[in-house]
């Protein structure tokens, strides 16, 4: 979302996407970001796009969905705040050998994320 706005910490991801690395995005993502665009009353075309032509799209299967909830349980006890979706996004990171580039303070200290927020 950060990368649609085109503030400083998209400025960031795109830095990431000239260098032509694979991208993905969880599915899960991709439904927090049309909610969000919605219930900001932002037309989502966009952003659907932008993530569809620049990402591969990470669909969970069943062996996700549990690992998912194994690691939501264990980062949820030292970051309450960790949410399932986030969970997804992880799960993915880890199964595709990605870093995930996040604003978010959950990821804070996770191997997997780099922090692109202020």
């Amino acid at each position: 979302m950060e990368y649609l706005r085109g503030s400083k910490a998209g400025k960031k991801v795109e830095q990431r996407i000239s260098r032509g690395d694979e991208l993905w995005t969880s599915v899960v993502t991709l439904t927090e970001v049309v909610s969000k665009y919605r219930r900001e009353g932002v037309a989502e075309d966009t952003a659907i796009e932008a993530i569809s032509s620049l990402s591969r799209i990470g669909i969970p299967d069943r062996e996700d969905a549990i690992e998912a909830g194994r690691v939501h349980a264990q980062v949820k006890s030292g970051s309450p705040n960790f949410g399932l979706a986030d969970s997804f996004v992880l799960r993915l990171a880890r199964k595709v050998g990605a870093t995930v580039l996040t604003g978010d303070p959950d990821f804070r200290g996770l191997a997997e994320a780099e922090f692109i927020g202020p």
